[in-house]
């Protein structure tokens, strides 16, 4: 099993930006890609980035691309999403999330799920 604990959410102004952080734990030699999804109230999960934990592949969705950039550190089990230029419809809980092969854009192809952390942006 992995373990995923996100942290760095919060209240930021529109504009403005935030780094998340989510720290893996257990099996993390199984990890192949991690990723991050966001869901905002009312709306179905979505893709936001996801990397390969080699560091030679990433992908963005195009609503952040440019915006928000995933990045890892592999000393420390931790994979990031620095996120700048906010804007209100980024309002989302932020969740990380880890496959054992490649995952993609799709929520069904990954395995494991931090309990997620909400970003609020305001206007």
């Amino acid at each position: 099993q992995v373990q995923l604990v996100e942290s760095g959410g919060g209240l930021v102004q529109a504009g403005g930006s935030l780094r998340l952080s989510c720290a893996a734990s257990g099996r993390t030699l199984s990890i192949y890609v991690m990723g991050w999804f966001r869901q905002a109230p009312g709306k179905e999960r979505e893709f936001v980035a996801t990397m390969s934990w080699r560091g030679d592949m990433t992908l963005h969705a195009a609503s952040v691309k440019g915006r928000f950039t995933i990045s890892r550190d592999n000393a420390k089990n931790t994979v990031y999403l620095q996120m700048n230029s906010l804007k209100p419809e980024d309002t989302a809980v932020y969740y990380c999330t880890a496959a054992q092969a490649y995952g993609g854009t799709h929520v069904s192809n990954y395995d494991y799920w931090g309990q997620g952390t909400q970003v609020t942006v305001s206007t």
